[in-house]
């Protein structure tokens, strides 16, 4: 079969530098799970390293020609190319439960999507690894005080440990982006379970950051907390000014508020 062309809508950019796809694979460090899943693998750059490793490797993929070429290509693949869209598959269709580590090229058009999916699965996954537009590969590890500080970076970090790795050229790609991208590490800590209220934490954090110019005194309001809570100095800073565990802290004084 001839090679793929790459499309548009689907936010595809082939790589095309060896080298690069396997520091991507490398990146892995194979421990607590023997399954690995490869999101868009395309035409099998990043794959093929991939699967000389001593792990089962899936991959799914939503482009019918894409998948046509890797089951023509990769034999050892055989049985494990899911042909399914990732933001809609039930995962576990695939893996029962199991631990397994996620890692790609991940299309720019859904990129914060796939890491918002994976935090529903961290019970499953120890290791997410793969590349991003640089900027949102960039906020997802920022630590706090900066403008990229945001949702993405507290939600990732309240459950990983995020390493930003190296960034990659446009010309490296079939087509090349408008922009350069960046490879990321996040593994999962070891107690990896929050002291407050899950649901109530991620509504605090993006309620803070919808208004980021305002102290959290301001753009809390909508959770109705009491005038005592609100005189505690924490709600004088702006949320970039917190830290997860900050953010942890918040999320239980508003908890113990009655919220």
């Amino acid at each position: 079969m001839e090679k793929v062309k790459a499309k548009k809508h689907l936010g595809q950019h082939f790589l095309k530098d060896e080298s690069i796809a396997k520091d991507i694979a490398d990146t892995l460090n194979l421990e607590g799970y023997d399954d690995v899943l490869e999101i868009g693998p395309g035409m099998g750059v990043l794959t093929k390293y991939l699967l000389d490793k001593p792990v089962n490797t899936y991959v799914i993929e939503i482009d019918t020609e894409s998948v046509t070429y890797l089951d023509e290509n990769y034999p050892k693949l055989k049985d494990r190319i899911i042909s399914k869209d990732f933001l809609r598959y039930d995962i576990n269709e695939t893996f029962e439960g199991k631990q397994f580590a996620i890692i790609g090229n991940f299309p720019y058009n859904i990129s914060t999507q796939i890491v918002f999916r994976t935090l529903e699965y961290r019970d499953q996954i120890p290791e997410f690894a793969g590349m991003f537009q640089k900027e949102v590969a960039q906020r997802i590890c920022e630590k706090k005080g900066t403008k990229a500080y945001g949702i993405l970076s507290v939600l990732v970090q309240a459950f990983y440990d995020a390493e930003y790795l190296f960034t990659v050229d446009e010309n490296v790609f079939i087509p090349p982006p408008k922009v350069k991208s960046g490879v990321l590490r996040l593994r999962r800590k070891k107690d990896y379970s929050l002291p407050c209220g899950e649901k109530l934490f991620f509504t605090v954090v993006k309620t803070a950051f919808q208004q980021r110019r305002k102290t959290l005194r301001n753009s809390l309001k909508t959770l109705n907390l009491s005038d005592s809570l609100r005189e505690d100095e924490i709600f004088n800073l702006r949320p970039e000014q917190l830290n997860v565990e900050q953010f942890i802290a918040l999320t239980q004084k508003i908890e113990a508020d009655g919220v």
